[in-house]
């Protein structure tokens, strides 16, 4: 009896229970050791500064049975709702590609985006613009034609065939030549010498067209392209030019 009091005066001393090794040599996960590896879950709390808190183990399973505490309700927190179980986008959005400062539209071949243009009689770029691929030509012509020196006539395809288009040309004293669509009950006529001359703005479409970067649109933003398409078009000013000289 008294062999068991000082074994157990001994170990008090110790501060251990029975059955650990002496000093610090014991395992933190050996079951005979009997170490717990973190307080009981009750003294665990929640953070109020916008962080998820900590669920309970199990909600709808029976994993959470054995836990205390573990039907508790949580405490109140202000956070993001789909911090808590409800799915939804990322938090850091990005703008969408496209819209209308990119000039990105699509039509039946995809993403594109339209160039508009205005030449000379000799096939030289005096104006140009850009739009969404799906954008209708006639509502580029009032920016093509605003400031520019009064022509005697304006040669344009059918796709220009509007009442606003040709009320526009008339006001500003040049006079349209442009054929009439299918859609029209009464046709009107054109010179047929004056509307082959508008093989010139194609022509000229294709001379832009030799330049990757303006036929592929290496650039994202609209001002970037329209540059690429005004330094194109210089390009081609100055070739006219050195031509003459």
């Amino acid at each position: 009896m008294a062999v068991d009091r000082a074994a157990a005066a001994e170990q008090a001393a110790r501060g251990g229970p029975r059955g650990w090794p002496p000093g610090r040599e014991w395992h933190l996960l050996r079951a005979s050791d009997r170490v717990s590896l973190a307080r009981p879950p009750g003294t665990l709390r929640a953070l109020h500064d916008d962080l998820q808190p900590l669920q309970q183990m199990g909600e709808s399973r029976r994993l959470a049975k054995d836990i205390r505490d573990a039907g508790g309700s949580l405490t109140a927190v202000y956070a993001i709702d789909r911090l808590f179980h409800h799915p939804g986008s990322p938090a850091r959005r990005r703008r969408k590609k496209g819209g209308p400062d990119h000039a990105i539209g699509r039509s039946r071949g995809g993403l594109s985006t339209k160039i508009h243009a205005v030449v000379d009689q000799d096939g030289l770029p005096v104006r140009l613009l850009i739009s969404p691929g799906q954008a209708s030509d006639m509502g580029a012509v009032p920016r093509l034609l605003e400031g520019l020196p009064i022509p005697r006539t304006v040669v344009a395809d059918r796709g220009y065939d509007s009442n606003a288009v040709l009320d526009l040309i008339a006001r500003s004293g040049a006079r349209p030549n442009i054929p009439s669509c299918s859609r029209r009950l009464v046709r009107r006529s054109v010179d047929p010498a004056i509307y082959r001359q508008r093989n010139l703005i194609e022509r000229f479409f294709c001379k832009l067209k030799q330049f990757r970067r303006v036929a592929t649109r290496f650039d994202k933003l609209a001002r970037n392209f329209l540059a690429a398409v005004l330094i194109a078009s210089t390009r081609l000013w100055l070739r006219a030019y050195e031509s003459t000289s």
